[in-house]
């Protein structure tokens, strides 16, 4: 077999120990494919494959410039490929024989820091899970911000609450090491992992003990129990992955990764992942945007990092009223005082992201236009702590007393040039006056320029040529350009340095000393320069956990600023919240809906629920009546009241709920074989086997996937079960009008109705919600909305009125069975008080008639 040539052995043996990785291999100016890498990239990045003598023949070839790798590597890493970067670490001129090469970075879907392969409003996670029988640890990082969190899910509902974060993280890319392990049923359901790059990473062999001590290692402390990690174990594992991960991928210090948090995912408000789609809290079902969701409605954040803590906070509303009402005491105060909210806005405005910032200091991957940004956002801080100074809410007074960073403020104003290039290469970044040396050398470099133009004099009245011109380029240093015309007037100590179409290029030996001396001045101006911009740098990473700590207090500060502003734009108001079981809302509306109408006026309605008399609503009415909108209205307005913010309503009493649950519309999963009554079903077992009487549930429709009979069947045991056994405030939206008869049998049921306006053949929906419950559901109505064909409608009110004449003498009332729980039957309670002594033969066949008919 013909060996390969000494640089393919040393690129197989590099691709070898990164087999999940398309390794970008830099030889010169480009960085090179080989083998099955050049065969993808070639079909990923459209460019063209090649072939290339490798000893063994021809082998697979493509490449891109190395100066635009930027633009294809976020077209690879966006598709869910890893690329391993592979740079020349010798210079060529000086290696003995073969450039030695080395794997500078690995970049992976959760590992991207720049700002152009990222999205600013969101959080790019890096998670990693480790399961074992006793739970869920689970641990995310966002290394473009530096929040790292980890957790510990116990329990019998561990993989129900792993879904419902992973729904809510929406990680970019997940460590699994035990994939194979998994129940297929996760591994086959790519919407459980959203966008994630799911990969079966090796589990380092080491135990908790070594996953301790390389924690404690890399934040220098002695114990964990400071974290709340002490009975965290999996958490601990999942963590310590994270770190070793890192390390392999970045090659470089993780100094900048100076905080872990541990939390508890039931220590917030719990919603599915059913729920957080069907709510369409921060996109829409139908389209996936953005526009049409709760976050569009409230977002008026100035910063990135605002926007991506908003983000968390309609993700994750609260549980502990303390923390609710310190953040509606923010709210109220920004909103009422009108002068402090729109000076603090326009301050913020000023300030860039610098959270991300932050993470490319500590990355020793920040520009000096970075470090302008970084100047520019702390310039304003002083004028935020002044302005919040005198404030009475806690949170308002915590920014004020953030540190205001103006050390290093200082330390860049009078460092980095206004008009510092994007480059740290180039020159051009210090300041005049910051550095002698540096000074010294760039005047150099500017008297140069005096002496390239008196050159330029001389040489056409030595020469007599007129056009002639001295330039200079990066490839082939200074020149003297003459055109063809005159090449007969060029004297003999011009040597040719490049032919061009219309003219030809000289070098002199005047020239030439002049070139190598003001060549070497600029090269020792550039190193120097970019030596200092290095050690500036360098100075703002060791205060990494300090900018951190300022940009999370901004980004909370922009948060409640936003939630103000379009409380005050949208007539909202603060909410009541406690500990009791009510939910009174007096005129709520719909924050979305609202919002779409435009200048069409959205009809309020009221709510008032409990945990007793009134806990289960039993709404009828039409299609297109606004039952669904009325339900998800008021399951929204409770998340906001828990996140913090004030809400669309007259005026609002709501007790604290720990889960909302949300079983809406009709789907199926075609590819797990279910159908769409078996989704159906499957959602309602779940919100039966972990709802709570402190719950909120939204039920639109059980049972419709089926026949009559089976679905209100179902549609009535589950009612009586939630209403008897689990007590949980419940909106329940049924076109089984036989099931409002429940309001009479079942403690806790009440009706509530949309109402319509007949005028003749004509309906109108009047999206008001009364008491009380309907008896039609005007579906020929709405189809005649839709367009339907006449023929159609008329044709379905003929067989509609034949079906009603013909069931009519057997209208099956709302079925009898015998409730499950806590109540007894009609036949059960009769035997009790029956004087069987006193009744005749004819009275006990009588009753015996009267139950078999009710059975």
């Amino acid at each position: 077999m013909t060996r390969l040539t000494p640089m393919m052995e040393q690129y197989k043996e590099i691709k070898d120990s990164l087999p999940d990785t398309i390794l970008f291999f830099r030889l010169g100016d480009f960085y090179e494919m080989f083998f099955e890498d050049a065969q993808l990239a070639s079909r990923e990045l459209e460019i063209v494959l090649t072939a290339r003598e490798g000893g063994a023949g021809k082998i697979p070839m493509c490449g891109i410039p190395y100066h635009s790798a930027s633009n294809y590597i976020a077209r690879l890493i966006s598709r869910g490929y890893r690329v391993a970067i592979c740079e020349q670490v010798e210079d060529p001129k000086e290696a003995k024989g073969l450039v030695r090469r080395e794997v500078t970075r690995i970049i992976t879907p959760g590992t991207v820091v720049e700002d152009f392969m990222l999205d600013e409003q969101r959080n790019n996670y890096l998670a990693s899970i480790i399961t074992d029988t006793s739970g869920i640890g689970l641990a995310y990082i966002d290394i473009s911000t530096g929040e790292f969190k980890v957790s510990q899910i116990n329990g019998p509902h561990a993989l129900a609450l792993l879904e419902s974060e992973l729904q809510r993280l929406a990680p970019a890319e997940c460590l699994v090491p035990d994939w194979s392990e998994w129940p297929e049923l996760w591994k086959d359901d790519r919407r459980r992992w959203g966008r994630a790059l799911v990969s079966g990473q090796e589990l380092p062999h080491y135990g908790i003990e070594e996953a301790r001590r390389i924690l404690m290692g890399h934040f220098k402390v002695a114990s964990l129990e400071g974290y709340g990690l002490k009975d965290s174990p999996l958490g601990i594992l999942a963590a310590a992955l994270i770190l070793h991960f890192l390390e392999e991928t970045q090659k470089g210090s993780l100094d900048y990764i100076q905080a872990l948090s541990v939390y508890n995912p039931q220590h917030y408000l719990e919603m599915d992942s059913a729920t957080r789609r069907n709510l369409e809290l921060t996109t829409t079902i139908r389209e996936g945007r953005r526009e049409g969701s709760l976050l569009w409605i409230l977002d008026a954040c100035s910063t990135a990092m605002g926007k991506r803590l908003l983000r968390s906070w309609v993700e994750q509303p609260l549980k502990d009223l303390v923390l609710i009402n310190l953040r509606l005491d923010a709210v109220q105060e920004l909103k009422e005082e009108l002068a402090l909210r729109q000076r603090l806005v326009q301050h913020l405005g000023q300030v860039y992201d610098l959270e991300r910032l932050a993470s490319r200091i500590g990355n020793s991957v920040a520009s000096p236009r970075d470090l302008l940004a970084f100047r520019n956002s702390t310039s304003v801080l002083p004028a935020i702590q002044n302005m919040l100074a005198a404030c009475r809410a806690g949170l308002l007074l915590d920014g004020g007393q953030m540190n205001d960073l103006q050390d290093l403020f200082e330390l860049v104003n009078e460092s980095i040039d206004d008009q510092a290039p994007l480059s740290s290469r180039e020159g051009g970044i210090i300041k005049t006056g910051f550095n002698p040396e540096i000074d010294e050398l760039r005047d150099l470099s500017r008297q140069g320029s005096d002496w390239l133009i008196n050159f330029e004099i001389c040489e056409k009245q030595r020469t007599g040529i007129k056009h002639l011109k001295v330039g200079y380029n990066k490839i082939f240093g200074y020149f003297i350009e003459v055109s063809k015309s005159n090449l007969v007037m060029v004297p003999p100590d011009y040597h040719r340095k490049q032919t061009l179409v219309n003219t030809e290029r000289f070098i002199s030996q005047e020239l030439k000393e002049y070139e190598d001396k003001i060549l070497g001045a600029r090269e020792r101006l550039f190193a120097l320069e970019y030596r200092e911009f290095t050690r500036i740098r360098d100075h703002l990473g060791q205060h990494i956990q300090r900018i951190l700590t300022t940009a999370h207090l901004l980004a909370q500060l922009d948060v409640l600023a936003s939630l103000a502003q379009v409380a005050y734009l949208n007539d909202y108001v603060r909410p009541v919240l406690e500990t009791g079981g009510e939910i009174e809302i007096h005129g709520g509306r719909h924050p979305v809906v609202e919002k779409s109408l435009g200048d069409l006026r959205f009809v309020p309605n009221d709510l008032r629920m409990d945990l007793t008399h009134h806990r289960f609503a039993m709404i009828t009415g039409p299609n297109m009546g606004g039952k669904s909108t009325f339900m998800r209205q008021n399951a929204l307005l409770v998340l906001m009241a828990q996140m913090g913010s004030y809400i669309p309503a007259d005026r609002a009493r709501i007790g604290l709920v720990d889960r909302v649950f949300t079983r809406v519309g009709a789907a199926d999963d075609l590819a797990a074989g279910q159908s769409t009554y078996m989704v159906e079903m499957l959602e309602t077992a779940n919100i039966l086997n972990n709802a709570s009487p402190k719950s909120l549930i939204i039920l639109d429709e059980i049972g419709r996937g089926t026949s009559t009979f089976d679905g209100l069947s179902v549609a009535q045991a589950v009612s009586e079960y939630i209403a008897g056994r689990i007590g949980a405030r419940t909106l329940f939206a049924t076109h089984y009008h036989e099931l409002t008869e429940l309001e009479s049998r079942v403690e806790g049921v009440f009706n509530l109705s949309v109402s319509v306006k007949e005028t003749g053949d004509d309906v109108v929906f009047l999206k008001k919600v009364l008491p009380g419950r309907a008896d039609k559901s005007y579906g020929l109505h709405v189809a005649a909305l839709a367009g339907m064909p006449s023929l159609i409608i008329k044709r379905a009110g003929e067989v509609l009125a034949q079906l009603e004449k013909k069931a009519a003498p057997h209208k099956a009332p709302v079925l009898e069975q015998p409730p499950l729980f806590n109540q007894e039957s009609p036949v059960e309670n009769a035997l009790r008080t029956m004087d069987l002594d006193a009744l005749s033969p004819r009275d006990a066949l009588d009753i015996l008639y009267k139950w078999k008919e009710m059975v």
